[in-house]
């Protein structure tokens, strides 16, 4: 018998309880995972808020880890016992010393990359993955701003964009984030708490604006950063930190100069095996070459996701952060 958080209401923090799990033996197509490392994002905190609901309650969240395959179940050619795996994505279940996940959902790792980097960078990395090179396909000349440029997206797509030959924009709320954020690739590094980000934009840009602007904090910043987008420029809401977008007129896109827009989602753009693969694949290259690191700076025990969850929402944290049962 192993131990999970588990939750049987949504609400705060509070509500993540540490007992005993047992998740049973695999069936046809599932595969037993023990993990070493889960991660920590706030998607988990979404589903522990009820903003984007779990399947049923009560529920084990997490949406990424790694680890080693314990058991298999019938009509699993792909792993065996003792493969190590990472994985990211629906469906949730990853805050737990071990779980049962189907075996397409799992991605193997190379031995040059530990479980604690793989569950710190899995969903993080293949969710700068998709920004990159499937919303908007950065390439040399390109300007982006990426909002939370020292957080643990945004402090993957800051070094991978600049590798790619963009000109990175990011905003920050403070002066240690900013410092981070530089380290990362970001030319520029904007303090919003000190000076308008649009205002930064327009005048580095001479007016024109940066090409796409990919934004996770949501209703306190959505409708500036329409403003920061070149005419026929892209604006990629991955996320709503600070709460959901209100409903706008959409010809406020016409209005700003033919904007696109997305409200993407990593499942989407991994649904099928192929591209999940592709796009684990391609993450695993950058962090071998070194394109791309990934900084763990919070290490919590599994047994403390509540302080985990706290320091999350309250902004404490930068970079990544992953959870040791």
């Amino acid at each position: 018998m192993g131990k999970a958080i588990r939750l049987y209401e949504t609400g705060g923090p509070e509500v993540l309880k540490w007992e005993n799990f047992d998740p049973g033996h695999p069936e046809s197509g599932e595969v037993l995972i023990r993990h070493e490392a889960v991660g920590l994002n706030f998607i988990d905190i979404y589903h522990r808020t009820g903003l984007y609901p779990l399947p049923a309650l009560p529920a084990v969240p997490g949406m990424e880890g790694a680890g080693i395959v314990e058991e298999v179940g019938s009509e699993v050619g792909d792993f065996a016992k003792g493969d190590r795996v990472a994985y990211a994505g629906l469906p949730p279940g990853a805050y737990a010393e071990t779980r049962l996940i189907p075996a397409h959902r799992l991605i193997k790792l190379p031995d040059e990359i530990s479980s604690k980097q793989a569950a710190a960078m899995m969903l993080q990395g293949m969710t700068a993955r998709y920004l990159l090179r499937g919303c908007y396909k950065v390439g040399k000349g390109d300007t982006i701003l990426i909002h939370a440029a020292a957080g643990g997206v945004g402090s993957i797509v800051c070094q991978w964009a600049k590798f790619l030959g963009a000109t990175v924009f990011g905003t920050v709320g403070s002066y240690e984030k900013a410092e981070i954020a530089k380290t990362n690739g970001c030319d520029y590094p904007i303090l919003y708490r000190d000076e308008d980000f649009v205002e930064a934009v327009k005048k580095i840009t001479q007016g024109r604006g940066v090409d796409v602007v990919y934004d996770s904090v949501g209703n306190a910043t959505f409708m500036k950063s329409l403003d920061c987008i070149r005419p026929l420029g892209m604006m990629v809401s991955f996320g709503q930190a600070s709460g959901p977008v209100k409903p706008f007129d959409l010809g406020v896109l016409s209005a700003k100069g033919s904007l696109f827009l997305t409200r993407p989602t990593l499942m989407a753009y991994t649904e099928k095996r192929e591209d999940l693969v592709a796009h684990g694949q391609d993450l695993f290259d950058v962090i071998i070459k070194g394109i791309v690191k990934v900084r763990i700076k919070q290490m919590y025990s599994l047994a403390d996701a509540t302080k985990a969850h706290q320091d999350l929402e309250s902004r404490k944290t930068t970079g990544s952060s992953v959870l040791i049962p």
